[in-house]
C-alpha cells in the first residue's frame, strides 16, 4: 500500500494498473504493486499509466527514487530495486470536464 499511494501521488502519474503476472501466479501485492522480500531486502515492481505530456524516463526515476525512500523511511527494510513499468499512457481527450 505504502508503494501504491506513494506512486500515485508522483505528478505524471494518471493510475495504476494490475500486474498481469500478479493475477495470473497470486503474487503478493496490491493493484498495480508487485512485491517480492529476497535477501531481506525489498523488489518492487510498480505498474503505471502515464500522463501524455510527461517525460517517461523522469517519471520512472521520480517513481524509483519516492518510492525506495518511503519504504525505507516507513518499513526501514532496504529496497534493492523498484522496476517502473510503464504500461500505457492516458488518452488526454477523455480528461475530466
Amino acid at each position: 500500500m505504502i508503494a501504491r499511494l506513494t506512486t500515485l501521488s508522483v505528478p505524471g502519474v494518471a493510475r495504476m494498473m494490475s500486474s498481469p503476472v500478479g493475477r495470473a501466479f497470486r503474487v503478493r501485492g496490491c493493484d498495480g504493486v508487485k512485491l517480492e522480500v529476497i535477501d531481506d531486502t525489498v523488489v518492487l515492481d510498480v505498474f503505471v499509466v502515464a500522463a501524455s505530456d510527461v517525460n517517461m524516463l523522469q517519471l520512472s526515476r521520480e517513481i524509483q527514487g519516492k518510492v525506495t525512500r518511503a519504504i525505507h523511511e516507513i518499513v526501514g527494510m532496504p529496497v534493492r530495486e523498484v522496476n517502473v513499468h510503464i504500461v500505457d499512457v492516458a488518452d488526454p481527450t477523455s480528461a475530466q470536464a
